[in-house]
């Protein structure tokens, strides 16, 4: 168990009952006591029926967890919460066509940016991604 804990969630099975987004982001609301966009975001990922949430305000990610597993509506509607891996590499997508390695180096070594330094950078021109390779997991936010 890593001493560094992610600040980001990921619920499994969100899709496998009718909800709308906002049905979702109450729950979260409800059981994290925080409020969308100013405490946490939502990415909605309905491919591979989960959402990630990532908390802007720093709280205990593993507790969340925990309280996600205990809750009824959680549990009713078959859903599954865990921490999601940190990563050294990641994958950047729908770039422009002129975008090069040096510049995806310097963007995503930028701290303005949350980066840090990058060790390997691959184009993928005919899909318009690239995949990021940092030095640790640190930069990759």
């Amino acid at each position: 168990d890593s001493a560094e804990s992610s600040p980001s969630v990921v619920l499994e099975n969100v899709f496998t009952f009718k909800y709308s987004p906002n049905c979702l982001q109450m729950l979260l609301e409800n059981i994290s006591g925080l409020t969308l966009d100013a405490d946490f975001t939502v990415e909605l990922i309905p491919e591979i029926s989960v959402a990630v949430v990532t908390f802007i305000k720093s709280i205990d990610t593993k507790e969340f967890v925990k309280k996600c597993s205990q809750d009824k509506r959680v549990r009713e509607f078959k859903m599954t919460a865990r921490l999601l891996e940190l990563t050294q590499t990641i994958k950047a997508e729908n770039l422009p066509d002129s975008i090069s390695t040096d510049y995806l180096t310097v963007y995503f070594e930028s701290a303005r940016s949350g980066g840090g330094p990058v060790s390997d950078v691959q184009l993928f021109p005919s899909e318009n991604s690239a995949i990021i390779t940092f030095c640790d997991h640190k930069g990759n936010t």
